[in-house]
């Protein structure tokens, strides 16, 4: 009797796991083209609000790869990851990578916290604005910190719930930088 459920358990694993895969294959339809399409116009026409309290427009930075940080200052992991991206974005911003972060936090509470845990790269508030970027990018799980990886003309490459580090991002990013040299 034990070995029947094993068996079923095997059984259905296996038909969700070759499910799951062939979706995964299956190519975009025009309407999910259309949701990737919508979904760079959003990111690309999106204003949050810099620490001098002018507002800037994500477009400013196109023609760079963007690595979009969603963050809070009462995020732990969210914390503990803007050295090592602090870092990174010093490494290769000469290689047209730029780290944005984009804090869920209102501009006073952001501005408090990066006073003391200053970042080398440019950091906006956008509040409950930037929560909801951040879930039409695919944050549907209403995760921080949340990052999308952005290529040169604002089409989202891939996005990561939870903290990364730098050799999470550069599996994504060397690709996009050597297929960027090698157009230009």
């Amino acid at each position: 009797m034990q070995s029947n459920h094993r068996l079923l358990i095997i059984l259905i694993l296996s038909i969700l796991t070759g499910a799951y895969v062939f979706k995964q294959m299956q190519p975009l339809s025009p309407a999910s083209s259309q949701a990737k399409s919508a979904q760079e116009n959003i990111l690309l026409s999106a204003r949050f609000n810099a620490l001098d309290g002018s507002e800037q427009a994500l477009n400013q930075w196109q023609g760079n790869i963007l690595v979009l940080n969603f963050w809070a200052t009462w995020c732990p992991p969210c914390r503990e990851e803007m050295p090592e991206l602090s870092r990174m974005h010093d490494q290769y911003k000469n290689q047209k990578i730029i780290v944005i972060g984009l804090s869920t936090d209102d501009l006073e509470t952001t501005k408090t916290y990066i006073k003391t845990n200053p970042v080398s790269y440019p950091v906006l508030a956008g509040d409950m604005q930037a929560m909801n970027l951040s879930e039409s990018l695919g944050n549907t799980k209403g995760v921080l910190p949340y990052t999308v990886v952005v290529d040169e003309r604002g089409k989202v490459i891939k996005t990561f719930f939870g903290r990364v580090n730098q050799p999470l991002l550069e599996k994504t990013l060397l690709p996009l930088l050597k297929n960027h040299a090698s157009s230009n």
